[in-house]
């Protein structure tokens, strides 16, 4: 019989008494909890950061029934409970009824459970009250989960991001004075806004976000994988041995500190469930604001962005970094950090991210972003393998000739070398953009394991030209000793047309 698996499940208390697969973090979140006290931690979203909330809320208020058989339970002082106060702002209708009178209810909902009333004129007093009420019972523990989101939503409309920002920067004001009263403080979130902007008044979390005795704390780890899911594996390695290769590949990756990496747990489970390979992250909803800031900033090519340690751990909602947003909402991974520790490089983690967000750039660029590019890519693909340039012409005019006519806004080659870019890039080829070579830079390179490709893109000028500007410029020059047959490709697009005029192809032997 198949097992029970917690997808879309925050509760603990569901899937430990419903029956559903649990991966035990309860000795990393004793760690968590025995050493510290204020702690902040951003993670991309569906990585299990509400239910490590809910976890850390059920051991607090003493449920010991919930965590038999797992490794906290023999080790946890179940004798002494704490009341909790917990927010998810995910659950909250600030939407509807706005930020203020989404977090009074909030502060209702968690004096009805404590059994307490609150008063005061303002969210910042009836906080403290709640706070001071509940400490009567013992020290407090405060968990605060998607803390950012009545920011995130309203990153378009810059009005009301300000108003929630203001409300929430009162909301967590009064938080450090009330130190003596609180036992445990977790503040989650996919973004990480400055201190200045929010947190300013409690300067005394700690940001365990890229720590490195953290790194596993949400996801799973390889170890994990293989022990949580034994049955499932072996199972699939019957008809596919290399099953475990395949499962790393597509949602592996992720890593804040270059010593764990984990597993989406979303797309785990919805693997487990329906062992094929999909994008079951990605297709649960990328934020749109995000796919607008890259284009807005002419962004196609993200693997290689280098950033330093501060630029990635901080986010303003005013003036947005692609390369901190990529990152913080799970887009990009870092792949590699600097001998000083400063400077990070980042990359995709995985196959499955990798492949869903160039189709959505594609689907961007092409204006039309409800419709995604899979079978185009599939005959470009078939037809770049073969070196077939007349078919993989037809199958870039039929990806151009899509874009809206309203929408056809080229003064130069560019958006042609993006689709160019973003296309060979999704069908998994080696390729490059703006080259550079001794006497220029070519404006596309392909790489396949039978050919390297120079590709020159004209805009309403001439094939033969560009093939000529390939020739002059020697950019297949540096490639002389590799033993792949190298090709030279000019095209040439008509901006009134719409679609490629002509195109030459001629072997250079570099």
């Amino acid at each position: 019989m198949q097992r029970k698996y917690p997808i879309g499940l925050q509760s603990f208390r569901e899937i430990r008494q419903g029956g559903y697969v649990y991966i035990d973090k309860t000795e990393i979140i004793h760690q968590l909890v025995e050493t510290g006290k204020y702690y902040f931690l951003s993670r991309p979203r569906r990585f299990g950061k509400s239910l490590l909330v809910d976890t850390i809320e059920q051991l607090f208020s003493g449920k010991k029934e919930l965590f038999e058989g797992l490794w906290i339970h023999d080790k946890w002082n179940w004798s002494q409970s704490h009341p909790v106060i917990h927010f998810d702002f995910s659950e909250l209708p600030y939407k509807e009824i706005g930020l203020t009178e989404s977090i009074n209810r909030g502060l209702d909902r968690n004096a009805k459970q404590l059994g307490l009333s609150v008063s005061g004129d303002n969210i910042k007093d009836r906080f403290r009250d709640l706070i001071e009420k509940a400490a009567l019972k013992g020290q407090v523990v405060i968990l605060i989960d998607e803390y950012d989101k009545p920011i995130i939503d309203f990153l378009e409309e810059p009005g009301l991001m300000d108003t929630n920002r203001s409300i929430m920067k009162s909301f967590y004001s009064i938080l450090k004075a009330s130190d003596e009263n609180i036992r445990f403080l977790l503040i989650t979130g996919v973004s990480q806004f400055s201190q200045v902007s929010i947190f300013s008044d409690l300067n005394n979390l700690d940001n365990i976000t890229l720590t490195t005795q953290y790194g596993g704390l949400v996801g799973i780890t390889q170890k994990e994988l293989e022990k949580s899911f034994a049955p499932e594996i072996t199972e699939l390695q019957k008809n596919r041995p290399d099953i475990l290769a395949q499962i790393k590949e597509w949602y592996n990756g992720y890593t804040w500190n270059m010593q764990t990496h984990v597993y989406n747990p979303f797309s785990v489970l919805k693997f487990m469930k329906d062992p094929v390979f999909r994008n079951y992250w990605f297709a649960t909803g990328t934020p749109s604001f995000l796919i607008n800031i890259l284009k807005k900033n002419n962004i196609y090519d993200v693997e290689g962005i280098r950033m330093g340690s501060l630029a990635l751990s901080t986010f303003n909602p005013d003036h947005p970094n692609p390369g901190s947003l990529l990152f913080q909402t799970g887009y990009l991974t870092i792949k590699n950090i600097s001998a000083s520790g400063q400077v990070y490089e980042l990359g995709y983690p995985n196959q499955e991210v990798k492949a869903s967000l160039l189709d959505g750039l594609l689907s961007e660029y092409r204006e039309m972003p409800s419709v995604d590019s899979v079978a185009l890519i599939e005959d470009i693909q078939v037809a770049l393998k073969a070196a077939n340039i007349a078919g993989l012409v037809r199958q870039l005019n039929a990806l151009i000739a899509t874009i809206p006519y309203d929408h056809w806004k080229v003064d130069s080659e560019s958006i042609f070398t993006i689709i160019t870019f973003l296309t060979f890039k999704l069908i998994g080829v080696d390729v490059y953009t703006e080259v550079h070579s001794a006497k220029g830079r070519c404006d596309v390179l392909v790489k396949t394991d039978l050919y390297i490709f120079v590709i020159e893109l004209k805009l309403d000028g001439s094939a033969s030209e560009a093939l000529q500007q390939i020739r002059k410029k020697g950019y297949l020059s540096p490639y002389v000793a590799d033993l792949r047959k190298k090709l030279a490709v000019g095209i040439s697009f008509s901006s009134e047309n719409r679609e490629v005029a002509e195109f030459l192809l001629e072997e250079q032997q570099g």
